[in-house]
């Protein structure tokens, strides 16, 4: 199994949702030892997407979720996100 990028995540969530921000860091580093650590990488996904508007949080984790579905099972162990609806302006 081939490690997945911060790169490819960035991608996924470009082309399924279009964020007007978008930040992907690799946590890996921090969980070095942890034993899910073998079974994939860590990361932090920072998004702001007009997609989000009106749905609960779980929603938008759901789309999230939905636009990484062919990488999760390429070796994603973990993935915080912070989910945010751009301010208007």
């Amino acid at each position: 199994m081939s490690a997945v990028t911060e790169e490819q995540i960035r991608l996924a969530l470009v082309a399924a949702l279009q964020p007007q921000q978008l930040e992907v860091i690799d946590d890996s580093h921090l969980h070095a030892g942890h034993a899910g650590a073998r079974e994939g990488r860590h990361f932090t996904v920072r998004i702001h997407c007009a997609q989000f508007t009106g749905l609960s949080r779980i929603a938008q984790h759901r789309l999230v979720y939905h636009a990484l579905r062919d990488l999760i099972p390429q070796g994603i162990h973990a993935l915080a996100i912070e989910a945010h609806v751009p301010d208007p302006s």
